[in-house]
């Protein structure tokens, strides 16, 4: 089988081990893998080259991804989708992997449907590759143990400064509408606080909920030399803005300690992918190609997806899911009617009044 891989969207740490994974496993099995570069746009336009041995050697420690990506405002209109297929038909691929988040797995479930329309013989595998973790049916996405780990990292950092200044700090990071990395590593790294847009607060009821905070973490007989605030950005509130009234309501609780924030952006995406990243990506790549030799189509492998939805594989913590499930559900993980949502923040709910200790 001539089997094309592209990655698209934000890149994810552990990208590189799930292009190794594939190239080394499909050419074991004796299938012909071809590298699309810069994403949809590279298949586009043609740029792709076959993965020898030489070409992905030591990948999987590295960030980023090797074959590049892009976001490909084509693929949002049937015309650019067929132009992709006729791509691949011309190319002669039989199957593709696509490596990325949510607008990379709608694209993928486009071309799967196409080509069925078109009783062409591609197959179309997802694998969920997204720091936001905020992919449906996947328990962690590749990239967003690494992610966690960046984040925390900072904090620590953060907090070392913090505390030979007695200082208020508010780190915001990355995440988009999903709150999943400040949640966990928040509470990784002793925050006293974690504000994520999945509670609903407006500003005002934001600021309240710091001010009791902060007078807990203040309260007369108390010694505590820093405060950690964890922001995603997906809180609709500037982190400039929140500074200020922060530094405000600390005014009239107690004198002479300031607030400062720190934006980590995209230094999150960064980084050698951890032990885990590297496992999820290696073995969900080899559920793929899997999936594309039994002849399954418009899906995606999912890691441990929680509840136990999809079909079993070999490996206890890869499922298979079909595509317009897993986006359906991602849309529900991005207004919160999903439960997965609902459930995550109602456990963190138990534990955020005790978070200054």
């Amino acid at each position: 089988m001539r089997i094309g891989i592209l990655t698209s969207g934000g890149d994810a740490p552990g990208m590189n081990a799930a292009i190794r994974a594939l190239a080394v496993v499909g050419r074991a099995r004796g299938h012909q893998i071809v590298g699309i570069r810069h994403g949809y746009h590279g298949l586009l336009t043609g740029e792709w080259s076959d993965l020898e041995a030489d070409v992905i050697e030591g990948i999987t420690r590295q960030g980023g991804t090797v074959l590049g990506s892009s976001r490909c405002l084509e693929m949002m209109e049937v015309a650019g989708q067929r132009a992709a297929l006729d791509r691949l038909t011309t190319a002669k691929i039989e199957g593709l992997i696509v490596i990325g988040g949510n607008g990379s797995l709608t694209g993928a479930h486009a071309l799967a449907g196409l080509a069925r329309e078109s009783s062409l013989p591609l197959r179309v595998v997802g694998l969920p590759a997204s720091i936001d973790n905020d992919i449906g049916h996947a328990g962690l996405a590749i990239g967003v143990d690494t992610a966690v780990n960046t984040i925390v990292d900072a904090c620590d950092r953060i907090s070392d400064t913090a505390r030979a200044h007695k200082r208020c700090f508010i780190v915001e990071v990355m995440g988009r509408n999903c709150g999943f990395l400040a949640m966990r590593a928040g509470i990784a790294a002793e925050a006293d606080a974690i504000l994520y847009g999945e509670a609903h607060l407006d500003e005002d009821q934001v600021v309240e909920r710091m001010r009791k905070m902060l007078a807990r973490c203040f309260a007369p007989g108390r010694e505590k030399k820093r405060v950690l605030i964890v922001k995603s950005e997906g809180l609709a509130f500037p982190v400039a803005r929140l500074r200020q009234r922060v530094q405000e309501a600390l005014s009239t609780i107690v004198k002479g300690i300031d607030v400062r924030e720190t934006v980590l952006g995209h230094v999150v995406r960064g980084g050698d992918p951890s032990a885990l990243d590297r496992t999820i990506a290696q073995r969900l790549s080899f559920g793929a190609m899997l999936a594309l030799e039994g002849g399954l189509t418009d899906v995606m492998l999912g890691w441990e997806p929680p509840f136990g939805v999809g079909r079993e594989t070999l490996d206890p913590s890869v499922r298979v899911l079909p595509l317009d499930e897993v986006l359906a559900e991602t849309a529900r993980l991005l207004d919160g009617t999903s439960p997965v949502i609902q459930r995550r923040v109602a456990m963190l709910s138990q534990v955020e009044e005790i978070l200054p200790g």
